[in-house]
């Protein structure tokens, strides 16, 4: 399909304000994940509500991202990065208004699905930086923007722990701090994100996106809630089945129609399909490590034998937060080590840091340090895996097809992160310390703590092992390299469809 902006043969001149603006853009997106996790309980109280209804909170976002971030992520690509960001922002400012006005359940959760449309701003991020910063220090780019998202969650965390304390803690402080972001992001992107040069254009593939959406949230609805209504139950069951029966016709229709919402060869396509495969191990693992390190260091020391009988505000600040600063920081160290030694080393890296921290974890976190420390190890992993990940993307895909791309493998850690979720509270429920004392709420045993860890770890083994199989990188007759990735990310691969995209690019060769 031809761009009715063809690009330049250069990307235009861009500075550190760009990467800074987009990087609080995506800042904003993770704190949006995170935000209500500490004020869920009053929020409850508040709202005079149950479990199972405060959960929606929480669920609806989730629901929402997945619907919105491929449909959003398409349509930058057809119609402009800026105006859809701009866009979503709105939608974010709007949802974050409702949500600090309202003392109604139902609104709340409407405003929560507004703010669920915020995720699509990370991959509309990453396709301006792929269109306006230049090769040379895209990677880098590409990394702090990474970066900021796991910052994003230790802030808000932080914030919200603030915010709330108090005898009479009050959950809508939370929100206008959401709104108060998303404004400042919304001003930074109008005066300092450029119009976009890559417009595909075309119709919108309606059915296709609708199919989609479909079978995501009857993925990540049973995903979500099966805790509450039982793994075994019809109710779950039947969503899953649903869910396999909608991909089917997903698959089917996008395969069918001219101009398909994704290109199947592109999804297909090995780096891109292993590098979405990297995308929900580390997103499992990232909220593994999150929930696991809260819970844990909130256990009652003198009643469970383990734990650190620490508050909601403690466990953020003490535990989490230095994670998060780690990120920060290594994100500008793996957009150097992309450059270097390539995107696919990069993400092994990730990956031994990874196995590292949650070792350290399943081994020894009795004491504090210990906790720290091996957090801080899993900080850079995340780090490492997240620059890595927008690199062997954009060397995977042509321009044209970079937000819808980047989307899919958004939504793909979200999907992690939502099994991590299920996964470690149904472990954490299974197995419960006998011989409480009277009136004690149940607590789990150490031993699903450690487990729980165990699991984290091999995801990250999963990790390197797609990375050093599935992204191997694929050599032609000869032995030259199908495609470098400075061709493909500084858009030189031409823009026909998936069927131009290079072979091997998972792998990048140090400069010579």
């Amino acid at each position: 399909m031809t761009s009715t902006h063809p690009p330049s043969s250069a990307p235009r001149p861009a500075g550190f304000g760009l990467v800074l603006v987009l990087g609080l853009a995506a800042m904003v997106v993770s704190m949006m994940q995170t935000l209500v996790v500490p004020i869920l309980g009053v929020i409850q109280r508040d709202l005079d509500t149950s479990t199972s209804g405060v959960s929606w909170v929480t669920t609806a976002t989730l629901l929402s991202a997945a619907v919105f971030t491929p449909l959003l992520g398409r349509f930058g690509d057809q119609h402009g990065k800026k105006p859809t960001l701009v866009g979503v922002l709105v939608l974010l400012a709007a949802g974050s208004v409702l949500a600090a006005t309202t003392d109604s359940l139902s609104l709340l959760i409407l405003a929560r699905v507004l703010q669920g449309a915020a995720t699509a701003i990370f991959p509309l991020a990453l396709s301006v930086l792929r269109e306006e910063i230049p090769h040379e220090r895209l990677h880098t780019a590409m990394a702090l923007v990474s970066g900021t998202l796991a910052f994003g969650s230790g802030l808000a965390l932080v914030g919200a722990g603030l915010l709330t304390q108090g005898a009479h803690p009050d959950y809508h402080r939370v929100f206008w701090l959401a709104c108060g972001l998303a404004v400042l992001a919304l001003i930074g992107v109008l005066l300092v994100v450029p119009a976009s040069r890559h417009r595909t254009g075309g119709r919108t593939d309606w059915l296709g996106a609708a199919a989609l959406a479909a079978m995501l949230v009857l993925l990540l609805l049973p995903i979500s809630q099966g805790h509450e209504w039982g793994w075994t139950s019809g109710r779950t069951l039947g969503l899953f089945a649903g869910s396999a029966a909608t991909a089917v016709v997903w698959v089917l229709i996008e395969r069918r129609v001219r101009e398909p919402m994704v290109d199947m060869r592109m999804f297909v396509h090995r780096p891109v399909l292993f590098t979405n495969i990297a995308g929900l191990l580390v997103g499992f693992a990232m909220f593994a490590q999150f929930l696991g390190v809260s819970y844990l260091v909130q256990m009652p020391e003198e009643l469970t034998g383990y734990g650190f009988g620490a508050s909601v505000l403690r466990a953020s600040v003490e535990y989490l937060l230095p994670t998060t600063l780690v990120s920060l920081v290594a994100a500008q160290f793996g957009g150097m080590l992309v450059s270097r030694i390539g995107a696919r080393m990069t993400l092994v890296a990730g990956a031994a840091f990874g196995v590292t921290g949650f070792a350290w974890l399943t081994l020894q976190h009795d004491s504090t340090p210990d906790v720290i420390l091996a957090g801080m190890v899993v900080g850079v992993a995340i780090s490492f895996g997240y620059a890595a990940m927008p690199a062997l993307i954009a060397a995977g895909v042509p321009h044209h097809q970079s937000g819808i791309a980047n989307g899919i493998n958004s939504i793909s850690r979200s999907v992690g992160s939502a099994v991590a979720s299920a996964v470690i509270t149904s472990l954490l429920a299974s197995k419960t310390i006998q011989h409480l004392p009277a009136g004690a709420p149940p607590l789990p045993e150490e031993s699903q703590f450690t487990l729980s860890f165990v699991l984290a770890g091999g995801a990250f083994l999963l990790v390197a092992l797609a990375a050093l199989v599935g992204l191997a990188t694929t050599r032609r007759a000869g032995g030259q390299e199908a495609h470098a990735v400075s061709g493909a990310a500084t858009g030189s691969v031409p823009a026909t469809g998936a069927g131009s995209v290079p072979e091997a690019v998972a792998e990048q060769a140090p400069a010579r």
